[in-house]
């Protein structure tokens, strides 16, 4: 009898810790980097840089097309996307549009470089930002400068001249909600591409690039190296150099989504749409906080904000952690056509905000 009833017992327990088991890996939540969109630059009738009859837009795009196999054999679950994956004409402005009606978690924009002096070589990674270092600037012009190939690009990019320094005085009110996690991708960028095959290390850096301007995710401007350098071009053009390139890149990708991706765990098992939210900041929305599908977020940071931060801009904001991300959105509206009404005031103070489902 005693023997039946210690087997009753055990198979009892094991019942319960099965469920326990069961009910953990259901409440179990991953939130992680799906979407990356991998930006060739130039292409079509733009060339970009350019040295005899090599052409910068063929070797950006062999690059892209790498990186992004390189990741889709080693993550198939990540969508991967690209603003062109053949010799094709893309405007500045829709390469960003991809990245975010995408809903992208990660922008990667790739280009060559090219220097008058032909000793300058190297590699270099840009994050969007003000620098008033007149070499990074002429970088950034020359970039730039494609969008007057564009059908009436006065208006797409609201008469933006980039030959005309003044025009970089719009960049100044910008406020680049992703430039933490933008540099620190940068950072592993440019540490993973110290072992060659272009080791110049030419650093992370901040500019007005038009193609990182209206991307509402991290993103970055990889320089790969100079076209005009015989050394960096060598590498460029060789397929065992563009291969080690792409792989310099994506150990970087690696490590920036293993930081990325956290497990969270919720008392339903239903995906925690805004995990560990809190409030923050002073001015009053006037919104319902409790029954809203939608906010408006402002930006993103790796550390948490006290609520008098200059960042928040006096504004009653929340958060929720994503990753190792704190997100500050405001608002709770029922409706997307409510939200898109409450943007321009945002947009205001917070020019880069865009909307998202905090339901």
């Amino acid at each position: 009898m005693k023997r039946i009833i210690t087997l009753l017992f055990l198979a009892a327990l094991w019942a319960t810790l099965s469920a326990s088991t069961s009910l953990n890996a259901q409440n179990k939540q991953l939130v992680e980097l799906k979407t990356v969109v991998i930006d060739a630059g130039h292409g079509g009738h733009d060339p970009g840089a350019t040295n005899g009859k090599i052409y910068e837009k063929n070797i950006t795009l062999s690059v892209a097309k790498r990186l992004g196999e390189l990741i889709k054999k080693n993550y198939p679950s990540i969508n991967v996307i690209y603003t062109r994956s053949d010799d094709r004409f893309v405007e500045l402005y829709r390469r960003a549009d991809i990245a975010n009606k995408n809903n992208a978690d990660l922008f990667i924009s790739i280009h060559v470089n090219s220097a008058a002096n032909k000793s300058a070589r190297g590699h270099e990674t840009f994050v969007m930002g003000q620098d008033k270092n007149q070499e990074n600037f002429e970088i950034c012009r020359t970039e730039n400068s494609v969008i007057v190939l564009e059908d009436d690009y006065s208006s797409n990019y609201q008469g933006f001249d980039p030959g005309n320094p003044e025009s970089y005085i719009i960049f100044s009110l910008l406020q680049n909600s992703h430039l933490e996690q933008s540099t620190d991708f940068a950072a592993l960028i440019q540490q993973c591409a110290d072992s060659g095959p272009i080791a110049n290390n030419r650093g992370v850096k901040q500019a007005n690039f038009i193609v990182l301007w209206k991307c509402t995710m991290p993103a970055v401007l990889i320089e790969l190296g100079f076209i005009s350098n015989a050394n960096d071009l060598r590498t460029l053009t060789d397929k065992t150099g563009q291969q080690r390139i792409a792989e310099n890149i994506f150990k970087a990708f690696k490590a920036y989504k293993k930081g990325y991706d956290t497990e969270v765990y919720t008392p339903d098992g239903t995906a925690p749409a805004a995990p560990e939210e809190r409030s923050a900041g002073t001015t009053d929305m006037t919104v319902d906080i409790s029954s809203g599908k939608f906010g408006i977020q402002i930006l993103a940071s790796r550390k948490m904000l006290p609520e008098n931060a200059p960042e928040l801009k006096g504004w009653n904001c929340r958060y929720f952690k994503s990753g190792k991300l704190y997100k500050y959105y405001v608002g709770s509206y029922k409706s997307k056509d409510e939200a898109r009404k409450a943007l321009p005031n945002v947009r205001n103070s917070f020019p880069e905000a865009f909307i998202i489902n905090i339901e």
